[in-house]
Parts: C-alpha cells; structure tokens; sequence
C-alpha cells in the first residue's frame, strides 16, 4: 500500500517508522488501482517463466491481459538474463514430467497386474485347502490368465494414455522451442519494447555482490538473503542484483511516475514477515521503506494471482475462470515455497506437490545419506521422486534429525508400520526382508515404494534408510 506523505506534524517516531505501522497491503486498499493504472510494473522471472506452464488456450488469454499494460512493464537486466536461461530448463521439466506420468501409469498397472494374480492365488489356495474345488481353481486360473488380465487392463490403459497424449499435444512447445522456434519470447520482447534494464558494468556488479555478501545477507536484510546458500555469490545474490537494478531505474524517473508494482511468485522470508508465527503475513516494511528512502517512490508488492485479479479488475482485461484456475495451478509451481495453509502432504498429495527447492538436500545432510544415486534422487524434480523426498523431509523432522521451517507444511507418509493388518493391500510383511535388515518382521509391514526405494539404493545407504523407516514406524505405534 502507498506509504503516506510523512504529515510534519506527526511526531517524528511515526514520520521515521511510517512503513512499518502501516497495515498489512489487502486487494481492497484504495490506493491499488493507482499501481495497476499509473505505476512502473516489474515482474519476476518466475511470473515469465509460467508462460510456458500453460496451455494455449490459457496462454493466448494471460499475454493479452499483459499487453494492457504494456507501456509501463519494465525488465531489470537480472530479470531478462534469468528468463533467457530458464526457459529450457522449464520446458525440459514439463517434458520429464508427462514422460514421467506416463512411466508411473505404467507402473502402477503393472502392479494392479500382479496384484490381482496374487489376489487370485490367494483364494485358489483356500479354495484348495478348505474346498478342494479343482474346478474353480482351473476356473479362476483361466480368468487370471496374462492374457486375459492384460485384456481388462488394456481398456484402462489405453484410456489413461488418451488422456495423457491429449494433455501433451494442449502443450504446444517442443522441448527445442527454446532453441528454434519459440512463440513466446517475441511476445514478451514486443511486451517490453525499450524496457530493459542495461547489463551493470563490472565494478557495479563486484560493488553490488561484494555489498550482498558481507553485509546484507549476513545480517538478513531483504531481499535476496534466503538464496544466500547458493554455489555461487552471483547466483545467490540474483534477488538483490534485481533490487538494486529496480532503486537505480527508478530514482532517475520523473517524481510523478515514481510508483511501482512488484510481482512475484516468491512469497519466502526475504520477502515476506512472518509475524506471530505466520508465514508472509505482509511484504517487508522495510523494502517499502528503502524504495521510498532511496528513489523517492512508493512500492506494492502482490503475488501473479492477485495481479492478474487486479488486471481484471482495474484494466477490463478478459480473464475466463478456466485461465484463472490454470493461473493458481502455474503459480503452485513457481510459487518460492509451499506454504502451511491446512495443507497435509500425504502418500495421495505427495506426488502431485513438488517439494520446496532446497528442503529435501536440507533433509539429506541432517542423516548419514552418502550416495550419489540418492542425492540424485533428492534433487530431482520428477513426480516420481516426490514421494520419496516428502517422506525423508517428514522423517527427519518427526525424529529430531533436524528443526522443520517454520513454513513446511504438515507431512504424513509412512514408510513401514507396526501394526496387525497392513495400512493398504498393496503394503508388503517385513517378512520380505531379511532377518538382518528389519525388526520386528513379523508385526511390521513396509510401503509398496519404500519397497522400490531400497531395491534401487546402494548397499551404503540401504542400512539408514531402513533405520529412518523403522524408527518412524515404532514412533507412530506408541503415539496411538
């Protein structure tokens, strides 16, 4: 929200501290239509990357929102050198994840196969025992014939695949778009015109780093200072190369064009206060502050999804609710962190949410995890990992391996369990280990993908894993 002009007669405690008594920025405020219809706008590389998130039809809708405020867009240089570089990364993760989708599908019918074979043993062998009934045995053994189950199967696979091809082909970008024929950048070039921020010289970018690293971040002054663990200075200071690019820019404008509407996905600590134990309850006062100290301008910070809501609201664009709704789900992928809003990552949700970059390495180093196939593993953004990811971020919080964020959502998944009956079907006694390698087999039963984990960890790592499993196992028992 616009901070005020100081009023000399307050007394000075509130002219110095006017931003941080300010209250917390809402979509009703008055002053917003001002930002969306006279202020600088500057949008995160994350709001341009999302671009190549949606679908055309989507796609078409949000660029023509965009072109309303074309004009008034402005590129820090940080910004454009991103979005140059991140696009293919982007589409290579949407490739890797239909492909993987697919390679699940598989997997998961491939496992309904077994299971309804083993399904089918089990009754024969109580007919066989309590019945002696060979005819139904040979009956059942027909029905469950490879052939005759992958024919009932096929209707669902060749359903799901249906499925899956369409959603590839609504996705119009080729992975080599980035390299060849990519329809997106000259949108967003013809956007921006003249508004690109020029690349800082040499002596700037030492200054500015040298500033970010030795005396910003350690004393965690925003923005920029939750990226401080990065593997290089210039990768770890992007956000406040950004920031400064934005006060330079903006102290050379005319005083009466001095307002500007940040936009960005990333809602983490080194944009947003937390307050009472809250995530992002409000931008930080002081970034408001050193706009205003340094360039004279006034700052509003909003997430995409608020200023798409703004543009509709205040600039008549057409947004249809379906390009809406496809806006949450984009931004749920760029989004700096998932946040703890009710939000319980389960075995069902695990697969479908990306952990928070960073948080599952964060997990690996509280154990002793040593291999590189599972470092792999926790670096990869494949739904098919998610899993295993979300779990040893639980896991590792729920036995004191490591103090959880603040803003980590609520987790619970399960590797293995002590229990009489398994939680599903599909879960395997801990008699399928060997007596070695688990306690308790014969009360425990362990996850159908803890059971895939351990087939594909080397030797060194197998041993802690199960550790971890068993240990959560006994904790869940006694805390029932």
């Amino acid at each position: 929200m616009v901070e005020p002009e100081a009023d000399m007669s307050d007394p000075v405690l509130l002219q110095r501290f006017a931003a941080w008594l300010q209250p917390q920025p809402s979509v009703e405020d008055a002053e917003r239509r001002e930002f969306f219809q006279d202020g600088i706008i500057v949008l995160d590389t994350n709001v341009l990357l999302s671009l190549y998130e949606y679908t055309e039809t989507s796609r078409e809708e949000v660029l023509s929102a965009l072109e309303q405020t074309a004009g008034r867009l402005w590129m820090p240089y940080q910004v454009g050198l991103e979005f140059v570089r991140g696009r293919r990364s982007t589409l290579e993760s949407r490739k890797r994840a239909l492909s993987d989708a697919a390679s699940e599908v598989n997997k998961k019918l491939m496992a309904a196969r077994k299971a309804i074979v083993e399904a089918k043993n089990l009754v024969c062998a109580q007919l066989e025992k309590y019945a002696r009934a060979p005819e139904e045995i040979a009956s059942l053994d027909e029905l469950t014939k490879d052939s005759a189950v992958d024919k009932h199967l096929s209707v669902y696979r060749e359903e799901f695949k249906r499925h899956l091809d369409m959603l590839k082909a609504d996705h119009d970008l080729a992975l080599n778009a980035a390299d060849a024929v990519d329809p997106i950048l000259p949108r967003v070039a013809k956007l921006y015109g003249e508004g690109v921020g020029q690349q800082p010289n040499d002596e700037v970018l030492r200054t500015r780093l040298e500033e970010a690293t030795t005396f910003r971040f350690p004393n965690k002054i925003p923005p920029g200072f939750a990226d401080s663990d990065k593997d290089t200075p210039l990768r770890s200071a992007g956000d406040f190369l950004l920031w400064e690019e934005l006060i330079e820019h903006v102290s050379q404008l005319p005083q009466s064009s001095r307002r500007v509407l940040f936009v960005s996905n990333d809602t983490k600590e080194d944009w947003y206060e937390s307050e009472s134990g809250s995530r992002n309850s409000r931008p930080w006062p002081s970034l408001i502050d050193e706009l205003k100290r340094r360039a004279g301008a006034d700052l509003r910070i909003e997430t995409q999804l608020n200023f798409y809501g703004g543009i509709r609201e205040f600039l008549d664009a057409e947004l249809a609710e379906d390009t809406y709704a496809e806006i949450v789900r984009v931004s749920g992928t760029f989004d700096g962190k998932i946040q703890d809003d009710g939000i319980l990552v389960n075995a069902e949700s695990a697969p479908q949410l990306a952990p928070p970059e960073g948080l599952a390495l964060s997990a690996l180093q509280s154990v002793e995890l040593a291999s590189s196939a599972v470092r792999v593993a926790l670096e990869s953004s494949s739904p098919s990992q998610w899993m295993f990811q979300w779990w040893l971020i639980g896991v590792t919080a729920q036995l004191g391996r490591r103090i959880p964020e603040e803003w980590e959502p609520s987790i619970d998944i399960a590797a293995a369990s002590r229990s009489l009956e398994p939680p599903s079907p599909l879960w395997k006694p801990g008699t399928v280990l060997p007596p070695g390698e688990w306690l308790h087999r014969d009360s425990s039963w362990i996850a159908p993908w803890f059971m895939e984990l351990l087939d594909a960890t080397p030797q060194m790592d197998r041993a802690v894993l199960r550790r971890l499993a068993a240990q959560q196992a006994e904790k869940n028992r006694r805390s029932r």
